[in-house]
């Protein structure tokens, strides 16, 4: 068995085993996302994705998280910053806030599509537990891209660390596209005789594109990096490129994992996915029921009636002219039992209010101070938002938003994206780069740090008060540096710590200086005062 057919088999098998998890994904995607339903099936253009479902609570909870995950990402401000353990060194602080400026330039640009893809794979996160990115460059270089994958088209696999080890990943790609991205010299002849003139260069082939450890792959070439990538022409088991890579190109970021398992799930779906049935149902049965009470049910007599019921507005209907009506109407309505609808309406609201709760939209929604509640009570009440908002976020935070960023700054350190090495300072070489991320939970503790120095220099005052010694306690000078970057003051904005003891220095020595000039000034006006004295 070659080296390209073995990748295949490993492939297949990795795709096998998840058959399964593909038809539970297509139920969540039909219950809250259904044009994008197609894990079993394609959709086709055109169709209601949506015409079995009677009432749309479900899609707009599952889209209101969604929004809410992206919002962890805003657009309009920095989200993330660049940090190294225990650095005081002025100089690399500066680099660190340059180098996050200019990644998020290169996310942001238009030809990256990152916003795209970042929506799209919320969207997957939030639904399936798991979401598929690749971060790459363009073929020529000139930006970032960034595509977000469909989950029933990738397959992976862990390491013992449990990380992501292996993936494979199938692609559908025309003679004319794979010419163009891989170069006509790489690709099956049978592919270049589809480019000919007069032949079909759309005409689609399945592809397979593989990332593993450099010691599980067998073929000829040998590469020195971590990782191999290979692209394979799977309908002619034709190997079209092979390249190494540091870091894998995909970034699977995952919510709950299922025990056992390489595969996420989304707990807010585990809770939703039951409560969404039963209020489609429940809506369904309610629109029955209020039909039925708005034009309720007819009821004839079959030889009282001349003519076809008209039951349209101003509609009439023809009995015979010999019908005695007393023995009964020839034609009434169906008396309604209605006293089951306002039961109906307040299971209704339950439902829908459980699919907000079960979809976080509560943990979101930040508590709001009325007149009657006191300082510490709302205190008290943001606190325990705060706590809740933080145990949903920094999972998403540090898996998501932490594989993206640490992905994107491989991807533009390798390509020069932050110039050449020499021009990093010495004091960030070798060093690990970790990224913070801005969410409401951090932005607030942050901000805390302003109003904690506040109030500690308060109490420091009143302490010099009863004893000035108190005085000597605090490092006043660290504290406000702390408080400065928490309320979002920029490390450009502030003297390093040199500059600013150089300072204290020279300030110290002019005071120490003035006042010895002072003293010398006062002993000889002393000395002509007594010399004067002396003369008289």
């Amino acid at each position: 068995m070659s080296d390209i057919q073995e990748l295949i088999q490993q492939g297949d098998h990795l795709f096998s085993k998840r058959d399964n998890l593909l038809s539970f994904w297509d139920e969540v995607f039909r219950n809250f996302d259904p044009s994008n339903a197609n894990f079993i099936s394609c959709n086709t253009l055109g169709e209601d994705y949506a015409g079995d479902l009677t009432t749309s609570h479900p899609l707009l909870v599952a889209r209101d998280l969604q929004d809410s995950l992206g919002a962890m990402r805003p657009a309009g401000k920095p989200w993330f910053e660049m940090e190294v353990s225990d650095l005081n060194d002025h100089e690399g602080r500066q680099w660190l806030e340059w180098a996050s400026k200019t990644q998020r330039r290169a996310m942001y640009d238009r030809a990256a599509q990152f916003i795209v893809a970042a929506k799209d794979a919320d969207n997957n996160y939030s639904l399936a537990g798991q979401a598929v990115v690749t971060v790459e460059t363009m073929p020529d270089r000139s930006s970032l891209l960034y595509r977000s994958w469909h989950l029933r088209d990738v397959a992976w696999s862990d390491g013992l660390d449990g990380a992501t080890e292996c993936v494979h990943q199938k692609l559908k790609m025309s003679a004319w596209h794979m010419a163009r991205t891989f170069g006509e010299d790489k690709i099956h002849p049978k592919v270049r005789e589809c480019l000919a003139k007069g032949k079909n260069p759309y005409h689609e082939f399945n592809l397979r594109r593989v990332v593993v450890p450099n010691d599980m792959y067998h073929g000829e070439t040998k590469f020195r990096t971590r990782l191999v990538d290979i692209y394979i022409d799977v309908d002619n088991e034709h190997r079209i490129e092979v390249t190494g890579q540091r870091i894998s190109p995909f970034v699977i970021p995952r919510w709950k994992r299922i025990r056992g398992s390489q595969y996420a799930i989304s707990p807010a779906v585990l809770a939703a996915l039951p409560e969404a049935r039963l209020l489609q149902a429940m809506t369904y049965t309610l629109l029955q029921a209020g039909e039925k009470a708005a034009d309720p049910p007819m009821i004839a007599t079959h030889e009282a009636i001349r003519s076809e019921l008209d039951l349209m507005a101003g509609g009439v209907t023809w009995i015979r002219e010999d019908y005695d009506e007393r023995t009964g109407a020839a034609l009434r309505s169906l008396d309604i039992d209605r006293s089951g609808m306002p039961l109906g309406l307040e299971l209704q609201q339950r439902s829908e209010a459980l699919l907000s709760s079960a979809f976080y939209l509560d943990k979101f929604r930040p508590p709001v101070r009325t007149k009657e509640m006191t300082a510490f009570e709302f205190s008290k009440l943001w606190d325990d938002y705060m706590r809740n908002l933080g145990q949903l976020v920094e999972p998403y935070e540090a898996d998501f938003n932490g594989g993206l960023a640490e992905r994107t700054f491989d991807v533009l350190m390798f390509n020069g994206g932050f110039g050449p090495a020499e021009s990093i300072p010495e004091s960030l070489r070798g060093e690990s780069i970790e990224f913070k991320f801005k969410s409401p939970t951090r932005d607030a503790e942050e901000k805390a740090l302003g109003q904690v120095f506040v109030e500690g220099a308060a109490l420091v005052r009143e302490a010099m008060a009863l004893d000035p010694s108190s005085g000597t306690i605090p490092n006043a000078v660290e504290a406000l540096r702390g408080a400065l970057k928490g309320i979002g003051w920029q490390e450009a904005w502030m003297r390093s710590r040199e500059d600013s003891a150089a300072m204290a220095a020279n300030e110290a020595q002019q005071a120490a200086t003035e006042k010895m000039m002072g003293m010398m000034q006062q002993g000889a006006a002393t000395a002509v005062d007594l010399s004067k004295a002396a003369a008289t």
